[in-house]
């Protein structure tokens, strides 16, 4: 399987910026499409956002307008830009490859 690590998680206030990484050991990363989910406490895993092979991105509706993602392919590393947050994306967010487990994730706080 591949390995990917989540990191770039803290605390941030209402309306506060957070980008967070997900890096990868192997040399072939730049052949996954890389998605990234989060959980809250007692809530259902769901879909922030993906990137693709080809750099386009994609995004649940929660974040659509606030989040960027992209990836650098020569670092093997994928970037959730996170923007405007809120209270409501405090979770601890993942990111995965079809050939990934799910990790330990980072945890995004957004408190005041």
């Amino acid at each position: 399987q591949v390995q990917l690590v989540e990191s770039g998680g803290g605390l941030v206030q209402p309306g506060g910026s957070l980008r967070l990484s997900c890096a990868a050991s192997r040399s072939i990363f730049s052949t996954y499409d890389i998605e990234w989910y989060r959980q809250a406490p007692g809530k259902q895993r769901e879909l922030v956002a993906g990137i693709r092979r080809s750099g386009s991105a994609y995004f649940g509706d929660s974040v659509k307008g606030r989040f960027a993602a992209y990836r650098d392919n020569a670092n093997g590393t994928a970037y959730l830009q996170m923007n405007s947050l809120k209270p409501e994306d405090t979770a601890v967010y993942y990111c995965k490859c079809i050939d990934s487990a799910w990790g330990q994730g980072t945890q995004v706080t957004i408190s005041s």
